[in-house]
């Protein structure tokens, strides 16, 4: 199992945090978007950062600063899988599928959907 399969949806929100960021981020800095944005307790963002340090997806660097060692990449890339896996049964030419069906993509979307697929760019 990676450590991108291991990270539940609550370890997201300090992931995307971190992400977003860029850069290692005290624990302090979280503690207090978390609290503000989520309503979280200091507790449970403590909780939370602890999990996922010992998921490793997760390290402290330095004195109290903590930077994600999965990236977004390949938790995105993890989530997509699992994602087609579950609900379209492997396939992603049902997913797509649905997305186009449903209007979900613009004509210049698709357009540049096409030329990916073409081999043309990687969107």
């Amino acid at each position: 199992m990676s450590n991108a399969e291991r990270i539940v949806d609550s370890e997201l929100e300090v992931m995307k945090l971190l992400w977003a960021a860029g850069e290692p981020m005290g624990l302090s800095e979280i503690i207090a978007v978390l609290t503000e944005k989520l309503d979280w307790k200091e507790p449970t963002v403590k909780t939370v950062v602890r999990n996922l340090r010992l998921k490793d997806a997760i390290e402290q660097v330095g004195r109290g600063k903590y930077a994600a060692v999965v990236t977004e990449r390949e938790y995105n890339e993890f989530s997509a899988r699992s994602y087609v896996n579950r609900i379209f049964d492997g396939s992603a030419k049902k997913l797509v599928a649905t997305l186009v069906s449903d209007g979900l993509f613009t004509e210049d979307e698709v357009a540049e959907l096409l030329e990916a697929l073409r081999g043309g760019k990687n969107g």
